[in-house]
Parts: structure tokens; sequence; C-alpha cells
């Protein structure tokens, strides 16, 4: 649904990490993907604005935002639902919070 079996992120390419408590409404954009409303959204989304987000988000799940650099990436964010969200952006922080 993402067109690829895999997404490697360095590090150094991580902007940004935020844990959304759960699923998130906003408007994402123009999808290539997978949407089944109110409960799974998989694919690559581009908003109106020019934001590129690959997405994975799962209801009931807390949603892990990592912003990234386009450049490096492809993307300027990923959303990914995670039951585990919390320990994932403590260990990918750049700054060590969120």
């Amino acid at each position: 649904m993402v067109r690829r079996s895999t997404m490697k992120v360095p590090l150094p390419e991580i902007s940004s990490v935020e844990v959304l408590p759960g699923w998130t409404s906003e408007i994402l954009g123009i999808r290539s993907g997978l949407v089944i409303s109110g409960y799974l959204k998989v694919g690559t989304f581009r908003h109106p604005r020019g934001a590129r987000r690959l997405v994975a988000m799962k209801r009931g799940y807390p949603v892990l935002r990592i912003g990234v650099r386009r450049v490096g990436t492809g993307f300027d964010e990923l959303l990914l639902s995670s039951p585990n969200a919390y320990a994932l952006a403590n260990a990918v922080d750049p700054a060590g919070a969120h």
C-alpha cells in the first residue's frame, strides 16, 4: 500500500517526534493507498500545502508522528500506529523528549 517493502530512516534525518494519544482526524490530503473509514489508513498522502506523509494508522493505538527531512527520506512526516508508540518515541527522539 505504500509502494515499498521497507523504510529506513537514519536518526540524523529525524527532526521531531511526537506521540498522539490516538487516531488523528486532521486532513491528510490526497492519498495513494487504502483507507477503511474510521479504522485504517495505509499509504502515502500529500497535503494541499505540500506536506508528504507516509501513513500506517489503525484506530485504537497511539500514533507516533515523526518529522523527517524530505531530502533524505522522500517524506516530511511519518504517522505510525503502535501499541509501543511511547517507547519508540523515547528511542528515536533527537531531543530526548517529546
